[in-house]
């Protein structure tokens, strides 16, 4: 057994840790630790919330008294290369050369220009072991919302709409007909929930009047996103429970109370709101519509997941999200709901 086999269950564990702060941790990285000392693992931590202790301290924080004279003799193991740099928190490698531990095992290198691989060189100039590259795949799917936003400059978007059986989306005219059931609308709401940002159209918000919260689940609400170039919509945004919601648009570039109101380019739309996302560091937008919203990023070929909930019922007519390409990687069945999840490859 080589000795990444022998790794692969603690980063594994890692990558499980840092994943119940989904959510929560943005625009951080998601991130966990394990402090294994001769196979026991005697610390377990992961980064909890934004602004808070990093992975590696509430780790070597969790060593109980009597293990406290092993910590030097473990092995870090962690989900993403620890920082380097003093921001909220203190530098982790400060942490760990502080500790005396000899040996860290990582699954990728962090893509923040601060860190990217300057903490290898930390560490191994202080003769530390530094290995990683194990489960690194695993790893950067936990972390894609991160990765997207600081290796292409842009958020980690998905798509998602309700459809009938006929693949109709919504009415011909604005009025407001329900497609899925109870359970698929709280998933959604679960989804919302693991997301910096919620987009939706000029035309949804005057004629569904949104929340856009995530009331039927626990956890963070996203940051609204309304597209509305010719501020149709002022005025008319109370139904949004928000501490802040951006209106990009046209004309006015101000701050009403808690509307941010955003002027870009819309001739150079998607790239001005690339930039947009990016100056406002939300690394994943949810879009929920409507039509023209979802068909506008899916011609422009701007999205990474579009995630699909389908009715067993069925309308006369309707107007359709002219979705054709992607690839499958989930589907199931929720009451008489199907749901799909394609990805765009």
């Amino acid at each position: 057994m080589d000795s990444a086999d022998l790794h692969r269950p603690y980063i594994r564990r890692c990558i499980q840790l840092a994943g119940k702060a989904l959510g929560k941790a943005a625009p951080n990285p998601l991130v966990g630790a394990v402090l294994v000392y001769k196979d026991r693992i005697i610390g377990e931590g992961w980064y909890k919330a934004f602004g808070g202790s990093h992975a590696e301290v509430h780790c070597i924080n969790s060593v109980k008294a009597t293990d406290q004279d092993k910590i030097e003799d473990s092995t870090l193991y962690i989900s993403l290369e620890p920082c380097c740099f003093h921001g909220k928190t203190p530098a982790c490698t400060d942490l760990i050369l502080r500790s005396n531990i000899k040996h860290v095992v990582f699954a990728s290198k962090d893509p923040f220009p601060k860190v990217d691989g300057k903490s290898i060189s930390i560490l191994e100039d202080a003769g530390i072991k530094v290995e990683y590259g194990i489960l690194e795949g695993e790893q950067d799917e936990l972390n894609k919302r991160f990765i997207k936003f600081y290796r292409e400059k842009r958020p980690y978007i998905i798509l998602k709409w309700a459809e009938t059986l006929n693949r109709f989306a919504a009415p011909i005219n604005n009025e407001q007909k329900w497609i899925s059931g109870k359970l698929a609308k709280k998933l959604v709401h679960k989804w919302r929930s693991e997301e910096q940002a919620i987009l939706v159209g000029v035309n949804t918000v005057l004629a569904d009047q949104p929340s856009l919260d995530n009331r039927l689940w626990s956890g963070n609400s996203p940051t609204p996103i309304i597209i509305d170039p010719d501020l149709k919509t002022e005025g008319k945004l109370n139904s949004i429970q928000a501490e802040r919601l951006f209106v990009l648009n046209k004309h006015a570039d101000t701050v009403t109370g808690k509307i941010n109101f955003i002027k870009i380019d819309f001739d150079s739309f998607p790239e001005s709101f690339n930039q947009f996302c990016f100056e406002q560091e939300l690394q994943s937008v949810f879009i929920e519509g409507g039509i023209f919203t979802l068909n506008y990023f899916i011609q422009n070929n701007l999205w990474d997941e579009a995630r699909i909930i389908r009715s067993n019922g069925s309308w006369a007519d309707g107007r359709k999200v002219e979705f054709t390409s992607g690839s499958l990687s989930d589907s199931f069945q929720l009451e008489k709901d199907a749901v799909e999840i394609y990805l765009n490859t």
